[in-house]
């Protein structure tokens, strides 16, 4: 009996408690997903609006349960033998994109306040899908073993796929669906493969063990751990939309309803490169010497590709403007990629210039779908021509959409924006990285045509006002989309006024250390 006691006393209890707390943005986003699907089933026809604003009201309040961890020093999940392998870390770099997908979702709920009554989508299982993706995109950047990174990626990305194709009967969403649906697949059995190949070689799923057992790989398993870090990286790399892998981004954007293509381009992105630097910087340092070029070479392509596919769009195509977003995004990950790959040759404190980059991003490019989402309304066709004289019919929408994609260009009074790219672009000179510089300067001058193209449109008089066509008819904006309008838009002023509140996060560590 009394050794029975002594052994049970040097056991190590498996028993581990749940820090409630820290995990409350993810357990709040979830937990109202779940209710607004079981209400659903009670709730009548006539009531079915009260779910989004629950929708909404939950993410408010998933936001708020950030306040009291903005210490970023909280784990939850940790092994009993070796405390410093958690599988959930709220650090500051959890905190700062989990606001991001928070606040992100919190606007793409209030588009589609709307969108959902107009088109008659489903209204328990949109909110439902939404909050469910919403809520894997907030656990993704806590997840600090292979094991969580992926539930949470694939918790983030299958609801997105029914998003895409939540409109009954229309071809193009039901294939903008089934592309985006293939690619992810794809994109996940790499790197499930490359993770399987991780953990063969080095006998571990926890990232910060993984990082100590690859310095010292047996030379019979190194060629397994270079493979499975190659085939991880090109599985994420497919997430961010990176060149090659981009090819499902355009159909996408189009065949889903507007509110989901700005959700895909903000939260879809940040979830991929939440991903991306976390098994680079904290998992794969070891192999920095193959991520760190091989990154650099995606970025310059998928810049360049992206902006040369928005440089073509041409203004009377219908869905231009969609399309237009689509491979700006593309071309916006590019720059995204730069201060990861140079984090390979001068430390993960790079990774703060991506961080604030996103954080901008994510800001204006959201308001410049809210802009979308209401020339729609009047404009079905999502054409860049439509945009024509909106100054003289909203001159607030005009003077948003304008504002966001001046500060998309990095051109004053968009001083975020500018500010921004100095940010990335430094971090490439830092790393002695000078032609992903000049790849970077020529894409920024190559971005601006179309980006002024467009803002000039907004201010011109209509062609043939004679026209049927030439005549518009104003309709009262739906006030959710005025507030998603008006909330981005300051948020862009603000930033640009005060760009330290982004681009503080650019100096010093995000991660717990």
């Amino acid at each position: 009996m009394t050794a029975l006691t002594v052994l049970a006393a040097e056991t190590p209890s498996l028993v581990q408690s749940v820090d409630w707390l820290a995990i409350a943005p993810v357990v709040i986003t979830a937990a109202v997903g779940l209710l607004v699907l079981v209400a659903d089933l009670f709730v009548p026809e006539r009531g079915k609006p009260a779910l989004g604003w629950i929708s909404v009201a939950g993410l408010a309040a998933a936001t708020a349960s950030l306040l009291p961890l903005r210490a970023g020093d909280r784990t939850t999940f940790c092994l009993t033998g070796d405390p410093e392998a958690c599988s959930y870390v709220a650090d500051h770099f959890t905190l700062v994109i989990q606001f991001l997908v928070l606040v992100g979702a919190l606007v793409t709920a209030l588009l589609s306040v709307t969108a959902v009554r107009d088109t008659r989508m489903p209204a328990g299982e949109y909110w439902f899908l939404l909050l469910s993706s919403a809520a894997g995109a907030a656990l993704l950047p806590a997840s600090r073993d292979l094991a969580t990174l992926i539930v949470a990626l694939e918790v983030a990305s299958l609801p997105a796929f029914a998003l895409v194709g939540m409109r009954r009967g229309d071809r193009l969403s039901s294939e903008a669906a089934l592309k985006f649906f293939l690619s992810s697949v794809t994109a996940t059995a790499v790197s499930l493969m490359g993770v399987s190949f991780v953990y063969a070689a080095t006998g571990s799923l926890h990232l910060t063990q993984v990082a100590d057992r690859l310095e010292d790989v047996p030379g019979q398993l190194d060629t397994l751990a270079m493979a499975g870090v190659a085939l991880t990286l090109v599985g994420f790399a497919f997430k961010t939309a990176a060149v090659p892998f981009h090819f499902w981004v355009p159909d996408t954007y189009v065949g889903a309803p507007l509110p989901i293509a700005g959700y895909l381009s903000v939260i879809g992105k940040a979830v991929g490169f939440t991903g991306l630097v976390l098994v680079t910087v904290i998992a794969f340092p070891a192999y920095s010497d193959i991520w760190g070029p091989a990154l650099a070479v995606l970025a310059a392509l998928t810049m360049t590709v992206g902006n040369v596919g928005a440089l073509r769009q041409s203004a009377d195509r219908p869905n231009s403007a969609v399309r237009l977003l689509a491979w700006s995004s593309v071309g916006q990950a590019g720059y995204l990629l730069v201060p990861i790959a140079a984090a390979a040759y001068s430390g993960r404190d790079q990774i703060g210039s991506t961080v604030a980059y996103a954080l901008m991003y994510a800001a204006v490019n959201l308001g410049a779908f809210a802009v979308a989402a209401l020339v729609a309304r009047t404009k079905p066709l999502h054409r860049i021509s439509d945009y024509r004289g909106l100054y003289a019919e909203r001159p607030l929408a005009a003077l948003s959409l304008a504002f966001f994609l001046l500060c998309l260009a990095g051109l004053p009074p968009g001083i975020i924006g500018l500010f921004a790219k100095v940010t990335v672009f430094r971090s490439a000179v830092d790393a002695g990285l000078g032609w992903l510089a000049v790849v970077m300067a020529v894409n920024v001058v190559i971005a601006l045509y179309y980006y002024l193209r467009w803002t000039a449109l907004l201010f011109r008089g209509p062609e043939g006002a004679e026209a049927p066509e030439g005549a518009r008819t104003r309709t009262k904006a739906p006030w959710p989309v005025t507030a998603a309008i008006i909330v981005t838009a300051i948020t862009a002023v603000v930033l640009s006024g005060a760009p330290q509140l982004v681009l503080r996060v650019a100096s010093g560590s995000l991660f717990a250390q």
